[in-house]
């Protein structure tokens, strides 16, 4: 390197991994409808019914995210999890850390579909508890809600500047987003900021989300064993 050659090295970055497979499709959308349906049955009773009942009129399912109970281990969706363990598990290692002692759980993993109605969408959030999410989308295309992800740096955030073009990802940048199609698989830690924009609902948007912990050995086996010992009382 000459005397006052300017280098450059990018530190602390948030990485977004992004696949597609489509072979998944069809059968995780059929697996998926009794789910939805239920789920929209019941937002139509205990929500629904009762907003209209209260402020009049009928706006139907507007705002609502159909979501639905707990997917872990139910049939036919071993496929998926297996798949989202080992790949969090390959995915961390390669960052960096070191899971000599840890196994991978899913934590949460459902379904959801935005409102008939449209108004459907995520506020900005992150999963507490957890190392890596993702989303596999089963219904979307570009007339439907899509998934931005916010820098994850407070202090950027909060002493930031102005930028000159934020169409363009930059070092400047504060969101990302993705245009997303059946069969998109994104991934990325728990940490990252995400939310999703409000959907018009001009066609079904729906996708699954899955949340993953990096557990010690110890404990798994120390809970397995302490259930394991009262189960014998």
């Amino acid at each position: 390197m000459k005397k006052d050659d300017l280098t450059v090295s990018w530190y602390f970055g948030s990485p977004v991994y992004f696949m597609q497979k489509p072979e998944w499709v069809d059968d995780f959308n059929k697996l998926s409808d009794p789910y939805i349906k239920l789920a929209k049955e019941d937002n139509a009773q205990k929500f629904t019914k009762e907003r209209n009942k209260h402020w009049g009129g009928d706006k139907k399912d507007h705002g609502i995210v159909h979501h639905s109970t707990s997917l872990i281990g139910r049939p036919g969706f071993q496929k998926i999890e297996e798949w989202i363990k080992a790949t969090t598990f390959n995915l961390l290692n390669e960052q960096g850390y070191d899971l000599t002692n840890f196994k991978i759980f899913i934590t949460e993993l459902w379904v959801q579909e935005f409102a008939e109605a449209g108004g459907g969408h995520h506020q900005l959030h992150t999963h507490y508890n957890g190392h890596m999410s993702g989303f596999y989308f089963l219904k979307a295309s570009e007339k439907t809600s899509l998934p931005i992800f916010d820098d994850p740096r407070p202090g950027k955030v909060m002493n930031d500047l102005p930028q000159k073009n934020a169409s363009q990802v930059t070092a400047s940048s504060t969101q990302v987003n993705y245009s997303v199609r059946p069969g998109d698989l994104i991934v990325f830690n728990s940490y990252l900021p995400h939310q999703f924009r409000v959907d018009d609902a001009y066609e079904p948007f729906r996708f699954i989300h899955f949340n993953c912990r990096a557990i010690p050995i110890d404990t798994v086996l120390s809970n397995y064993t302490e259930e394991k010992d009262g189960n014998q009382k």
